[in-house]
């Protein structure tokens, strides 16, 4: 996930961005720049009058040693419109989807594979430890009994081997596979009498991708690059190859797989200020997946952030503009209508107008009440007008009232760094807040964001 940290107060350019593994997203996947794992900028509307309060600080810029972080969106690892999709889910769609549902022979995860489904759910919560627990007592029971099956189950423990940092480990499981994702091995037609008339390679989407992604946690960057390149050269040979064949559904899920991995190579150029290669990266990837009279708001906001990045706050503006016009045109829904407002928050919060982006979020909340990105950054808005109390307030009510999707690191670093700034205090109001997180937090959560 992309976020914008700002440090102090908010240049007229945005300063860093950053990606993080993350599943959701729960990351929400792409989830777009998004700080959150579901993601975007908010508003609030400051109709109310308010005195100045003990706890407010007369000039917030002057901090300057802490990281407050605001998400933006439209560089989600995952393209899809849907803001609020775990990795995991994505990664399950863009892995496991079988051809037209009409005709294929399994009829749920389990017919996939061994205890699937199970798998899938622990994903989703976060279980992270019971899914490494499941793997070893599947294999050690030898309750996996065909070859795909075994590499399913070493995919998901992979997966969670890097959502708990043990990326080392992750590597170690990769390595055992004794050849390339390519190799005659991890074909169905090696084995005739498991298979029969099934052909093609068995190696899960996810694996493949993560082989690509590992590298960049041990500090290889450049071989994750070129993984991910190659990787993008087979998606869209085999996506070339559905087209020609005009297999509908298989086409639209390597259509999607090739969103997935052109996002995940833009977030490394971003995180590096390599505005002018994610610039090429996303009008390539506008080109091949819109026309003329079905363009994709939600990859034309990518764009337009990228611009912003590098500083170019009219051709940002002229792409927002655009895809006002697109939502307008086909009375958008709220996820749209949420990212058009976001948009325009985002305008006004990089011209320091923050009433007027607090104003716009405030609309997403009101669409949206789980909008966390809207959240996030109401708050911070509210902050860089000195209503510290009101800040705390909304991200807060936020944890409270939606703990599953605003439970989140980012999140948590600017609710830190508020109590920092409003409370003598601040050490034991952080320690009732790690306490909380400790009983309700995935077990990928990093603790050490609330700086205790």
């Amino acid at each position: 996930m992309v976020v914008f940290t700002m440090v102090g107060d908010v240049p007229n350019k945005v300063q860093n961005s950053k990606h993080i593994f993350s599943p959701d997203n729960h990351t929400k996947g792409y989830q777009d720049l998004d700080g959150l794992r579901p993601s975007q900028f908010c508003n609030s509307k400051l109709s109310r009058s308010r005195e100045p309060t003990s706890t407010e600080t007369p000039a917030i810029p002057q901090h300057r040693h802490l990281q407050l972080r605001i998400a933006s969106t439209s560089m989600d690892v995952v393209d899809s419109p849907e803001e609020h999709e775990t990795l995991t889910s994505d990664l399950q769609a863009l892995s496991f989807s079988t051809d037209d549902p009409l005709t294929n022979q399994f009829g749920s995860l389990n017919d996939l594979c061994y205890e699937l489904s199970s798998l899938q759910d622990l994903a989703s919560r976060g279980s992270w430890r019971s899914i490494i627990d499941k793997v070893a007592r599947a294999r050690k029971l030898s309750l996996l009994s065909k070859p795909h099956e075994h590499l399913t189950y070493l995919s998901y423990n992979v997966l969670a081997l890097i959502k708990l940092r043990r990326c080392a480990d992750a590597s170690a499981e990769l390595d055992s596979l004794e050849d390339d994702l390519d190799s005659r091995h991890y074909k169905y037609q090696s084995y005739p009498q498991q298979y029969p008339n099934r052909s093609g390679s068995m190696v899960p989407f996810v694996l493949r991708w993560l082989h690509a992604e590992l590298p960049s946690k041990l500090g290889k960057r450049e071989e994750t690059l070129d993984r991910l390149y190659m990787l993008l050269d087979f998606v869209r040979t085999k996506l070339s190859g559905k087209e020609s064949n005009k297999s509908t559904v298989s086409t639209e899920l390597w259509r999607k797989r090739e969103g997935f991995v052109t996002n995940s190579i833009i977030s490394h150029h971003l995180t590096h200020k390599e505005f002018n290669v994610c610039l090429s990266l996303i009008k390539d990837l506008i080109n091949r997946c819109d026309d003329a009279n079905n363009a994709n708001p939600v990859l034309l906001s990518k764009l337009g952030h990228v611009q912003m990045q590098y500083g170019d706050l009219e051709g940002a503006k002229a792409t927002f503009d655009v895809i006002e016009g697109l939502v307008k045109e086909g009375n958008g829904e709220v996820e749209l209508r949420n990212l058009v407002s976001r948009n325009k928050a985002l305008m006004y919060l990089v011209g320091k107008d923050y009433v007027s982006a607090v104003r716009e979020y405030e609309q997403c909340i009101e669409q949206d009440s789980s909008d966390v990105v809207a959240i996030n950054n109401k708050a911070l808005c509210l902050m860089y007008l000195r209503d510290l109390s009101d800040s705390i307030k909304v991200l807060e009510s936020a944890l409270e009232r939606i703990p599953t999707l605003a439970l989140d690191e980012t999140i948590v670093v600017n609710l830190c760094s508020m109590y920092e700034l409003a409370y003598v205090n601040h050490s034991d109001i952080k320690r009732t807040l790690s306490n909380w997180i400790a009983r309700v937090a995935p077990d990928d959560f990093d603790s050490s964001c609330t700086r205790i």
